[in-house]
């Protein structure tokens, strides 16, 4: 008879990412102890936001006005589409509702500020703070399953910057005695983290590097007046040319020299600054453009890797995630931006590309019932380990 140790737990992990496309679910066995887990994709799906929805959403995080009344609106609904993917996802993977012990929600983020503060006061709470919507105790209600939803607010509070916070779940799963790893997540935002070999947590780091998918989405958008969201394998990137000069303009970004821990959101690469350094000029040619921001994407995690992982750790291999790692033509230029390292995707370690955001909310998920710290303070700067989220009962 297996130990209770052993025994599987069911957990649902919900995510919606700074791309705002929808909700990404998944259903997770996991089996051992919660401080060395195993896990397997039992079933994963996404369900797409209407496009009314997802524009109101992406104005917002824009900064655009939006009352109190309407945030709360949105809170509730969002609550429910969130709550529908946890029954669906349940429902593909044949699992009653009573067999899951929870439910991790991220939320939709509308806002993120996360700077690092030694010592909350006034000054650090105006700099530091984060808004994840999607109301938990509707997911609760829908599901009869107990939620762990605004999982980064406990880190903020101890002084860290909220995110990321899928290192964690990096290190529980990913790491190798004899090894040293780089994690690459390449959502609306890339980020990576760094496992050295035989690393304990708090050898392991890691930070935003910069845009992920997020500018050349956003470009995508503009030039086919919304009917296209993002450049499909890469192949508008393919045909074009990066223009050295937007490029480099790009890069004076301060973000990309500030020294991590680090992270950032539409309002470091967001409306701002696709206008700012790719649309102000007359009569961007659409391949050109959307490969040099395709480029800026590979080219700003392969600089974050040479200049603050590589001084800091020895590390051989790449793992990549993220609707990101779909995209053929900025895989490509990350294998040749780092010869150095073997680059191959997240499906290798049981972890599809596609699913491995999700996967990591219901690990944290488990990890909070069982009070157990999700963040890693040398990654979100942090002053100490926290157990992440509150729960929503049914």
């Amino acid at each position: 008879m297996a130990t209770k140790k052993n025994r599987a737990r069911l957990a649902v992990g919900l995510m919606s990412g700074t791309s705002m496309d929808g909700v990404d679910a998944a259903l997770v066995e996991i089996r051992g102890a919660a401080e060395r887990p195993r896990v397997r994709l039992r079933a994963f799906i996404t369900v797409e936001y209407p496009p009314w929805l997802r524009e109101r959403l992406l104005e917002i995080a824009g900064q655009k006005a939006a009352s109190a009344g309407e945030i709360s609106q949105l809170n509730f609904l969002l609550g429910h589409i969130f709550g529908e993917a946890a029954r669906r996802v349940m429902e593909k993977g044949r699992v009653a509702a009573k067999r899951v012990s929870v439910v991790g929600s991220h939320g939709q983020t509308i806002y993120h500020q996360g700077q690092p503060a030694p010592h909350i006061g006034q000054r650090e709470l105006a700099r530091s703070n984060t808004l994840q919507i999607a109301e938990p105790a509707v997911i609760a209600e829908m599901t009869g399953v107990p939620v762990v939803a605004d999982f980064r607010t406990a880190d903020m509070a101890a002084g860290g910057q909220g995110a990321p916070l899928v290192p964690m779940v990096d290190y529980l799963l990913l790491r190798d005695a004899r090894e040293g790893r780089v994690a690459l997540n390449i959502g609306g935002i890339a980020n990576v983290t760094v496992i050295p070999a035989g690393a304990k947590p708090e050898d392991v780091f890691g930070f935003d590097t910069g845009p992920g998918n997020m500018v050349v989405d956003a470009l995508v958008r503009h030039f086919t007046k919304g009917r296209e969201s993002y450049d499909a394998g890469g192949f508008m990137a393919s045909h074009g040319k990066v223009n050295r000069a937007v490029l480099a303009f790009a890069l004076e970004d301060p973000f990309f020299r500030r020294q991590p821990p680090k992270s950032a959101g539409r309002e470091q690469f967001g409306r701002v600054f696709v206008y700012k350094h790719f649309l102000a000029r007359r009569r961007p040619q659409i391949a050109d453009t959307v490969c040099t921001a395709t480029e800026l994407t590979a080219r700003t995690i392969a600089d974050a890797i040479h200049n603050f992982v590589m001084p800091r750790a020895k590390v051989q291999r790449l793992i990549v995630s993220g609707g990101g790692a779909r995209n053929k033509f900025l895989m490509q230029r990350l294998a040749e931006l780092l010869p150095e390292m073997e680059v191959e995707l997240s499906d290798r370690y049981g972890l599809p590309v596609d699913a491995k955001e999700a996967i990591a909310f219901a690990v944290l998920a488990d990890r909070t019932m069982h009070g157990l710290p999700g963040n890693l303070p040398s990654v979100t700067g942090a002053r100490r380990p926290v157990v992440l989220g509150a729960v929503s009962r049914p």
